[in-house]
């Protein structure tokens, strides 16, 4: 399962990256919303995980584009920071799928990701 990570924080970045190919994911990571969508572009992604605020294209931007155009409707994990209430509520009627608020538990993510991935592909 291939996995898009976008998220402009380094650190931030690094734990996810880590953590979901310990999982046994293969996993493309991005800093900002531009690089996401080119990244799509060239290999559709089985989910998508991505930040809000990031440069170039932000995480809003990257959800309205990614389910309006794509046919095969990825589902989108939304990170988002607290106090963020309004914009995650923004993501969910662009068609974001969940969302989490940073900083969160990588047993949280886990099995988040699991979930989308098997609502995604039910088996």
């Amino acid at each position: 399962m291939k996995i898009l990570v976008a998220e402009d924080e380094p650190m931030m970045l690094m734990a996810i990256v880590a953590r979901l190919k310990k999982d046994g994911y293969e996993v493309t990571s991005t800093t900002d919303g531009r690089q996401a969508l080119k990244a799509i572009e060239t290999s559709t992604p089985d989910l998508i995980i991505t930040d809000i605020l990031m440069p170039y294209t932000s995480g809003l931007e990257l959800i309205g584009i990614v389910k309006s155009t794509s046919s095969n409707k990825i589902p989108i994990l939304v990170l988002s920071g607290l106090g963020e209430e309004e914009t995650v509520m923004e993501a969910f009627q662009l068609g974001a799928d969940d969302f989490l608020t940073k900083p969160f538990n990588a047993m949280e993510l886990s099995v988040r990701v699991k979930r989308l991935l098997k609502l995604k592909n039910p088996k």
